[in-house]
């Protein structure tokens, strides 16, 4: 019987990446000193997030596992044989396909790279119990540190490269709101609408971006009852004059996310929803004046706790006030230790990229019903900050249809 491989390189065509090389090799280099001050000799990070920060590669899944080794003098992605050599053009540094042939190829692909009975640093909010014990058995460490908030933290830190692909998002995030802006008309199906600002961000980001690869990209688009949550998908259900409207747009581009977010009316707006609204809107500019270089997340978000508490709305919250920017999605990414909590002490620094998005959801048997919500994307300069969202918020723009 033929022996068959447990892994192998597929080395074809040419590396198109997201940034150039001297971008990862200082990620890298801020991951090796983070290593070094845990005396950490090997990371094996797990999480698409991770993977994509610190090599370009944004893996898809589908029931099989992906890694990033990074050691003192290498770094080495781990891909399934599936993917043929996509996962080589699109990382930085080298790669492995492990196979299908025997089970546990993964782990013997990881081994070759990271020797036995290492410090491993491994994603303590990632790694399941399963892959944990293979971990272990197939590695066998002499220690494992947990790797994930130390990076969690660099990544909360932006690099110029990155400010500049996160404006062009928002920019996209921006062209995707005014094709909402333009589809929404009495009668029209949320899906309808909501397909409208997709594809305009699709063909904006192409554009832009020629030798990406395009995929996530997707819009929330809300009306009556159904803007409530933040997060509610999309429906069929048909606009009707008098309707609130939640507009959503969050374009992906090399696992950047960006986001767009708006209050909207359908031709007119009663007297009860508008104080709503204007409220809304009041705590949005004052939440965004708010975000400058010193400033903590606890301390921002209870002045907007005064701020709404002091108009009977505080009630109404239903979730934090803002979240940090980079490599993250609806299914992926979190960078927890930079959102406008109560309970997050992150003081905001610059090159920090943060959001201010207030709602306020009011239940459908009170006046004003339905969730109120504006959200811009701001980053953190030397003396404040600047707001790279453009698409308008407040009722002289967003009565539409």
């Amino acid at each position: 019987m033929t022996q068959r491989p447990q892994q192998y390189r597929f080395h074809q065509g040419q590396k198109v990446l997201p940034f150039a090389a001297s971008e990862y090799e200082a990620r890298l280099g801020g991951l090796r000193a983070l290593m070094d001050a845990a005396g950490v000799e090997a990371v094996v990070l797990t999480s698409m997030h991770n993977i994509a920060y610190y090599s370009g590669f944004l893996y898809c899944s589908f029931g099989r596992p992906y890694a990033l080794v990074v050691t003192a003098t290498e770094d080495v992605t781990i891909s399934a044989g599936i993917d043929a050599a996509q996962p080589w053009r699109r990382c930085h540094g080298d790669n492995i396909t492990y196979t299908d042939w025997q089970r546990d190829n993964y782990w013997r692909a990881i081994l070759s790279v990271t020797g036995p009975g290492k410090v491993i640093g491994y994603e303590g909010d990632h790694l399941t119990l399963l892959q944990s014990s293979k971990l272990e058995s197939f590695l066998k460490p002499s220690k494992t540190v947990d790797i994930a908030p130390a990076t969690m933290t660099q990544r909360m830190h932006k690099s110029a490269a990155e400010i500049a692909l996160i404006k062009h998002g928002a920019a996209v995030a921006d062209v995707g709101g005014f094709a909402i802006h333009d589809a929404v008309r009495a009668g029209a199906r949320e899906i309808d609408v909501a397909m409208a600002g997709r594809d305009a961000m699709e063909m904006e980001i192409a554009k832009r971006f020629p030798e990406a690869e395009y995929r996530d990209t997707w819009v929330w688009f809300q009306s009556g009852i159904n803007t409530d949550g933040a997060h509610n998908p999309v429906t069929a259900r048909e606009l009707q004059v008098g309707d609130i409207l939640s507009l959503n747009t969050f374009p992906m581009i090399s696992g950047y996310y960006t986001a767009l977010e708006r209050t909207m009316f359908v031709r007119e707006v009663d007297p009860a929803s508008l104080k709503i609204w204007e409220a809304n809107v009041a705590a949005h500019e004052y939440g965004m004046s708010l975000l400058k270089p010193g400033a903590s997340c606890a301390e921002i978000t209870a002045r907007i706790n005064d701020f709404f508490a002091e108009r009977d709305l505080l009630q109404y919250r239903t979730f934090g006030y803002g979240h940090s920017f980079g490599v993250l999605s609806h299914y992926y990414g979190r960078e927890a230790g930079l959102e406008l909590r109560e309970d997050i002490d992150t003081v905001l620094e610059p090159g920090m990229v943060i959001s201010m998005e207030p709602m306020l959801t009011i239940a459908d048997d009170k006046p004003g019903a339905g969730g109120y919500r504006e959200h811009d994307i701001l980053v953190i300069t030397e003396d404040g900050n600047e707001d790279i969202t453009k698409y308008p918020y407040g009722p002289e723009f967003n009565v539409v249809g």
